[in-house]
């Protein structure tokens, strides 16, 4: 990392450097700063992409999992109806004529029947189902967006002729993370 990369050189992954060696004071300097790693490989661009892209998309996703996970797992008790709550609210409704009968509530069929036991799978094989769902998916997710945006960003780089610094990969992560979060979390709160 102390020394500009070749153009045959492939750098060590993550090789990070200071940014501002090619945002400050750049004005009749190379296009290639003293001590910046380049990536020149679409193989390199998609295996840096890859890395970055696994470790910040698969945290995310192992949450999601593990909530849902815990979800599955120890699902939240029903709420029952105490019946003071039901004294204190009739009591502030207005008084009704004595010819209309008291209204009760019906008592909910859903209480009366016994869940149904899974024969196939019990509670945790399925939650373990779904957690191993979201992983999968995490990684699957990770392949595929790397691969289109980094061999995608390589093509126009390498049209331009211009360098690629190890930076890119980095922020087409953060992008692909940060657009997949935007996408996908309103949509699995609701499944959960």
């Amino acid at each position: 990392m102390s020394a500009v990369t070749e153009r045959g050189h492939t750098p060590s992954w993550p090789s990070l450097y200071n940014p501002g060696r090619e945002i400050l004071h750049i004005e009749h300097k190379p296009p290639t700063q003293p001590g910046g790693a380049y990536l020149y490989h679409a193989s390199d661009v998609f295996r840096f992409t890859l890395y970055w892209t696994l470790i910040f998309y698969t945290p995310i996703f192992l949450f999601c999992g593990l909530y849902a996970f815990w979800n599955y797992t120890f699902p939240p008790k029903l709420r029952s109806s105490r019946p003071q709550d039901d004294e204190n609210l009739l009591s502030t409704m207005p008084k009704s004529p004595p010819s209309l009968p008291t209204l009760r509530p019906v008592p909910s069929l859903r209480s009366t029947i016994p869940p149904k036991a899974n024969e196939r799978r019990s509670r945790l094989a399925f939650a373990i189902l779904v957690l191993l769902t979201f992983l999968s998916l995490s990684v699957a997710g990770s392949v595929i967006g790397s691969a289109i945006l980094g061999f995608s960003l390589f093509g126009l780089y390498k049209s331009a002729n211009f360098n690629m610094s190890t930076w890119i990969p980095f922020l087409l992560a953060v992008i692909q993370v940060v657009v997949g979060l935007l996408s996908i979390w309103p949509s699995i709160i609701d499944i959960i």
